[in-house]
């Protein structure tokens, strides 16, 4: 589904003052890692917000995704301060795991096995 312009300008807004504020609370570094907000969509109607999160060397995703969901309130509430002259109401957030780098990955390593098997099988003269 295509984006209109304006669910693209309240996005960019939205991940802009969520990485100062994850910045500002200390969850940019958790669990021996990196937290990063890879991307925000939100729905035509303005009323949800997806922030989909990388995380970069943190020994377990799954706790840290938890521990910025425990925090969404104070999130949340220091979000609505910062756009509260731009929206008309706040989306409601929810947070997820971007797994597009582990993607990319597999996929790496699958092409990667693939030149390898030929190479094995089609030796060069």
């Amino acid at each position: 589904m295509i984006e209109g312009k304006r669910q693209k300008q309240v996005a960019a807004v939205l991940e802009k003052e969520l990485n100062d504020i994850f910045q500002r609370l200390g969850l940019t570094m958790l669990d021996g890692g990196m937290v990063s907000i890879s991307s925000v969509k939100i729905t035509p109607d303005l009323f949800d917000a997806r922030i989909y999160l990388s995380f970069f060397q943190v020994n377990d995703a799954i706790t840290a995704l938890q521990m910025i969901k425990d925090k969404s309130f104070e999130i949340k509430k220091e979000l609505t301060s910062r756009v509260r002259h731009q929206l008309r109401s706040m989306p409601q957030l929810s947070f997820y795991i971007d797994d597009t780098l582990d993607y990319v990955d597999k996929i790496d390593k699958l092409f990667k096995d693939i030149k390898t098997e030929e190479d094995k099988n089609n030796p060069k003269k």
